[in-house]
């Protein structure tokens, strides 16, 4: 296995070890809850937290068997993780808030740009993946 790939399913375990830590916070909200439910958003960053740990290991295998250069896969693959990471925190930190049970009830400017940000960044790194991929396997 290639370094960069290596690294980027080491951050992908990262994130499957903090969706299962909270996955136990999840769980003493159930139990403690008068509805047996955890926050809407306890339960968010838990579930985004499995899915975003299996989407960074698929990234690792792009990475894996990409084309270009270890530096442009690691830029590629480090862009989406950031956001992933990124929208896992805000989900934690509305969870230990209990601030609000829908983030873009309200949105703001700077909801709106990190929103667009983020589109951008996790499409984008995924593509230059992807073509990379596809640059390597099929020539």
């Amino acid at each position: 296995m290639s370094t960069e790939a290596a690294i980027v399913l080491f951050v992908a375990g990262l994130i499957l070890l903090l969706a299962l830590v909270l996955g136990v916070w999840k769980y003493q909200q159930m139990l403690t809850a008068p509805d047996h439910l955890a926050h809407p958003y306890v339960d968010i960053a838990h579930r985004a937290a499995l899915m975003y740990s299996f989407a960074t290991a698929l990234l690792a295998a792009l990475v894996q068997f990409s084309a270009w250069p270890a530096w442009l896969d690691l830029v590629a693959a480090g862009i989406p993780i950031v956001f992933f990471l990124g929208a896992i925190l805000t989900y934690i930190g509305h969870g230990m808030r209990r601030d609000t049970s829908n983030q873009f009830a309200h949105p703001d400017r700077a909801l709106r740009l990190s929103m667009a940000a983020l589109i951008l960044g996790e499409i984008g790194g995924v593509t230059v993946l992807l073509i990379g991929f596809a640059v390597g396997q099929f020539g």
